[in-house]
């Protein structure tokens, strides 16, 4: 590292004026963005199972949905018209935000002080950190969240060295479109309120850029509380018996543990310093509203026996960002030091590219396999499901067209006239929205769901005589139809265990009606 590299601006004082700074920042972007093109249109193992039933939400557009905010499915449908919906075409939004994340944080490392290394470092956690990448690597809220937090806490820099109450007003909008994007976006919010209270930016509590900030959020998440009154606060159903069931096994352990694994262990060596940074150091206390973000979020999640370790992922682009100028501050007093610095960034670079296949798909299925068993990892999940070979992450991506090209044959295997009166009844929106995606390709039925938004969506009146059902016994069929045939059982090697073997039956006349099927059937989790 060059003498004048070690020798650091006041704070508010630009760096990096040669442009070498940002030339960092922009290959370490645009390396990430191609690396995802490049998974997704020569790998990759498919399109995700929440990917089908966003792309059915993409195809209703409303204010609101049972599981998530509207934001994100006006940017699928308008994603949809400009790249399609092949697993490329979906997974260029994600890649272009996990693109632009590293941006933001290398230019809040500059911000805060920080030159080569520092930008260096910081911009190599949000790259590899396998739970930021494994996030940017499908369609899906958690891709947007890292983003948006970002761009918040860049905000935040400037307001801090500019004082400009204009900025205010910019904030207000991030801050409401991460919500509209994710209720999760709500952590940042509770942080910078505490932030607000503790630290210099208190000043601004006499002014009313903040409560101004604050409405304009609330203004343009307004619509998604609005639909959650007109709809019986569904969303808070979904909350409740999530939290009881599909996440219930979760503890605090878990949440604790998954703030080091999943961002990689050995990248605790950035960004807990950084979090030191910017709470206890003398030179961070100018920015330590980013660090109270921080440690406010995670109490808060903490709190909740139930939280998911992926809730706090977005805060970490700030936190590498500090790490990597109270590193970079380190290493300037000491050539051995200096060694170090580079140790780690290659340590770190290592072991995120040895746990990368973890989070992206960028092995073939059988030699992940293998490649998962040699480092003695076993499949996970976060939501207490029986599990085969695969992470519940992987095995989701599996056994939807053959799926639909199944209950394609056992519909085609209908007189021509009963198919006119036939429906599909799927037991969650992951079969449903698959086989919606597939019927340009297999000729399918239209197809109902109790799960989620689907149930909202509802079924048709009148006009069906037939119904093709998933899953379930004859016993309990029997109950609901006259006559219950047995037509198929749907078989996938890699897919969630539950979802395979799967018996397709032919129901005809129903005993009792749909109203009645649904009104007793309704599944929000």
């Amino acid at each position: 590292m060059a003498a004048e590299e070690d020798q650091f601006p006041r704070h508010g004082e630009q760096v990096g004026r040669s442009g070498s700074g940002l030339v960092l920042i922009l290959g370490f972007a645009f390396g990430a963005l191609a690396f995802h093109l490049l998974v997704n249109a020569f790998g990759g193992y498919g399109i995700f199972r929440d990917e089908f039933y966003y792309i059915a939400c993409s195809h209703r557009l409303a204010a609101g949905y049972v599981d998530q905010p509207p934001l994100a499915m006006f940017m699928l449908a308008a994603s949809r018209a400009i790249f399609g919906v092949s697993q490329l075409g979906l997974r260029v939004l994600p890649a272009l935000s996990h693109a632009l994340t590293i941006l933001l944080g290398g230019l809040i490392a500059r911000k805060l002080g920080g030159r080569r290394t520092a930008i260096i470092l910081g911009c190599l956690g949000v790259t590899l950190a396998p739970m930021i990448v494994g996030h940017a690597g499908i369609f899906q809220m958690n891709a947007f969240s890292y983003l948006f937090w970002a761009l918040s806490a860049y905000l935040l820099v400037l307001i801090v060295d500019r004082s400009r109450p204009g900025l205010w007003m910019f904030l207000g909008v991030v801050m409401g479109l991460g919500l509209l994007n994710k209720i999760d976006f709500l952590w940042f919010g509770v942080g910078l309120a505490a932030a607000l209270l503790l630290t210099n930016l208190r000043k601004y509590l006499a002014t009313p850029w903040p409560y101004a900030a604050a409405g304009i959020a609330l203004l343009i998440f307004s619509p998604y509380i609005i639909w959650n009154i007109t709809h019986d606060f569904a969303h808070l159903e979904f909350i409740r018996n999530a939290s009881a069931q599909k996440y219930g096994g979760l503890s605090r352990l878990d949440f604790l543990s998954g703030q080091a694994m999943n961002i990689n262990p050995v990248n605790l060596l950035i960004w807990v310093p950084g979090l030191f940074y910017l709470l206890f150091s003398r030179e961070g206390k100018r920015y330590r509203a980013l660090g109270v973000i921080y440690a406010a979020a995670f109490a808060v999640l903490l709190a909740n026996p139930h939280s998911k370790a992926e809730y706090l992922g977005p805060s970490y682009t700030m936190l590498f960002a500090a790490g990597g100028v109270a590193i970079e501050r380190w290493a300037s007093r000491g050539r051995r030091r200096r060694g170090a610095v580079v140790s780690l960034a290659a340590l770190s670079a290592l072991t995120s590219l040895l746990i990368l296949p973890l989070a992206v798909p960028v092995l073939p299925v059988e030699t992940f396999i293998k490649y998962q068993a040699a480092i003695g990892m076993e499949p996970t999940t976060a939501e207490d499901m029986e599990l085969s070979e695969l992470p519940q992450f992987y095995a989701d991506m599996f056994g939807w067209e053959g799926l639909a090209r199944d209950v394609s044959a056992v519909y085609q295997s209908l007189p021509e006239t009963e198919r006119a009166t036939t429906l599909v009844l799927a037991r969650n929106y992951g079969e449903a929205a698959s086989l919606e995606y597939y019927a340009s390709k297999y000729p399918l039925p239209p197809v109902i769901c109790r799960h989620n938004s689907y149930w909202i969506w509802g079924y048709p009146k009148e006009g069906f005589e037939t119904v093709i059902v998933l899953r379930g016994t004859e016993e309990d069929h029997v109950k609901s139809c006259a006559e219950v045939t047995l037509a198929a059982v749907h078989t996938c090697r890699y897919c969630m265990p539950y979802e395979n073997n799967m018996p397709i039956f032919i129901c005809r006349g129903l005993r009792v009606s749909l109203a009645e099927i649904w009104k007793a059937g309704k599944t929000f989790i």
